[in-house]
């Protein structure tokens, strides 16, 4: 139960991140209304719950050398996986690209925070 809980609140988290990143990237655009965005929330969600730990395994040694940072580009990778498997999302280029993942990432990890906090 408490997977599921976690799981519920990871999608709502992805949907509010990509809204904003779609708020204030020019290049980052989600057609199609709040039935997509859920949708995309979802595939979202389900990549980075099996595919990402996959990647961060396999490029455990990037990481590593470049002292986190290559974790971004795991992260792009991610929401490059997401542009391609939902047509909801459209990414043009690799600057919205990078822009919408440094976005998503500040809004997950500051809503991920928030929530530690408000259940202490």
């Amino acid at each position: 139960m408490k997977f599921i809980g976690r799981l519920i609140f990871h999608v709502f988290t992805n949907a509010v991140a990509l809204l904003v990143a779609s708020y204030f990237v020019a290049g980052f655009s989600i057609s199609g209304g709040l039935a997509a965005l859920a949708i995309a929330a979802v595939i979202l969600t389900a990549i980075n719950t099996f595919i990402r730990p996959i990647l961060k395994l396999l490029l455990g040694p990037l990481v590593i050398l470049t002292f986190g940072l290559f974790t971004i580009v795991i992260n792009a990778l991610s929401l490059y996986l997401l542009d391609l498997w939902s047509p909801a999302i459209t990414i043009q280029g690799y600057l919205p690209l990078l822009l919408g993942t440094l976005i998503v990432s500040v809004v997950n990890a500051a809503l991920g925070l928030s929530a530690k906090w408000s259940s202490k």
